[in-house]
């Protein structure tokens, strides 16, 4: 089952804080800890959701303690593991109040700088993003990380894109306009595009991950970016079209040199090497727009499946285990 949505009228006004969280059992006391510290005592209501998604350890009886101890704590148990953003777009259609923000599970994101991104928020945008000071990772994550950008351009503009981190606060109402998706691949980012185009951006401090390595490896960020670039655009098949056009013009010029050679020379063009080079070319250009094409069809074979972004196993708002 999928969680239930709540309209933007039932929202009440107030902070909801999304948090996928993966074998991090060791490291949640010390989150929901410094978010207390931080939220506890404000006049603006507030709720942290902690969404498990398919840990290995135990973090959903972590999770089920710190909301048994701390009443704003809610805590939601996905079937298996489904990726970030599919456990992200499973906690905000759960939100209570019209204000979210999602950030990390490993205290990257520190939460006592959660107030400038309300100061930003309260400027007149709808989305607004915290990339950080200085990136961090590896070079591998760091070119994926790139590369995941780069899918995003098509679909959030450049600058948008740029700016596009995992730590973002955006008005809950936007999920209106994507209460009706239903698919595997999901990207939040993208999904924001569909109800705004008010996106803004400000830089802040990341901290080194508390324990252990990050579980977004390089493998997992370039096959997000693929999922981007054949779910949410039509970039590929464009690109194919381009690589068969530009194929048909070189092939063109190879019939023209060809006779040109048999009228002004009287012979043809000899060689094995040079037709093997061409059939080659042709049928490595054939073989690209049909893996693209492929990919399409498969996103296309999984939608007709009507395969759900995520499945719930409990919740401890419930009384199921």
């Amino acid at each position: 089952m999928t969680f239930p949505t709540r309209s933007t009228q039932e929202l009440d006004e107030g902070l909801t804080i999304v948090i996928p969280v993966y074998n991090s059992a060791t490291i949640l006391p010390l989150l929901v800890g410094r978010l207390d510290a931080v939220l506890t005592g404000g006049v603006t209501p507030f709720e942290v959701i902690l969404v498990n998604d398919g840990s290995q350890d135990t973090s959903w009886e972590t999770i089920q303690k710190l909301a048994a101890t701390h009443p704003w704590v809610r805590g939601i148990c996905l079937m298996r593991n489904y990726g970030q953003h599919n456990a992200l777009l499973a906690g905000i259609q759960a939100a209570r109040f019209d204000v979210t923000v999602t950030m990390d599970d490993d205290l990257q994101h520190p939460p006592e700088l959660l107030h400038q991104l309300l100061e930003k928020l309260q400027q007149g945008y709808d989305v607004v993003y915290a990339p950080p000071e200085k990136e961090q990772h590896g070079l591998l994550r760091d070119l994926a990380s790139i590369v995941t950008k780069l899918a995003l351009r098509s679909t959030m503009g450049a600058e948008t894109a740029q700016m596009a981190s995992a730590w973002r606060i955006f008005r809950t109402g936007l999920r209106e306009s994507f209460a009706s998706y239903k698919s595997p691949f999901v990207s939040i980012d993208v999904l924001l595009t569909w109800g705004t185009t008010s996106f803004g951006a400000i830089r802040l401090r990341h901290d080194p991950r508390m324990t252990g390595k990050s579980n977004y490896t390089v493998r997992a960020l370039v096959r997000h970016a693929v999922n981007m670039m054949t779910g949410f655009s039509v970039v590929p098949l464009q690109l194919a079209s381009f690589v068969g056009f530009f194929f048909t013009l070189f092939g063109g010029a190879v019939l023209t040199h060809v006779l040109w050679s048999y009228f002004r020379h009287g012979s043809e063009v000899q060689g094995f090497p040079f037709l093997a080079s061409i059939i080659a070319l042709f049928s490595g250009a054939q073989l690209f727009a049909i893996g693209i094409i492929g990919e399409y069809l498969a996103r296309t074979h999984f939608r007709t499946m009507d395969k759900p972004a995520y499945s719930l196993k409990s919740t401890t708002d419930s009384s199921s285990p």
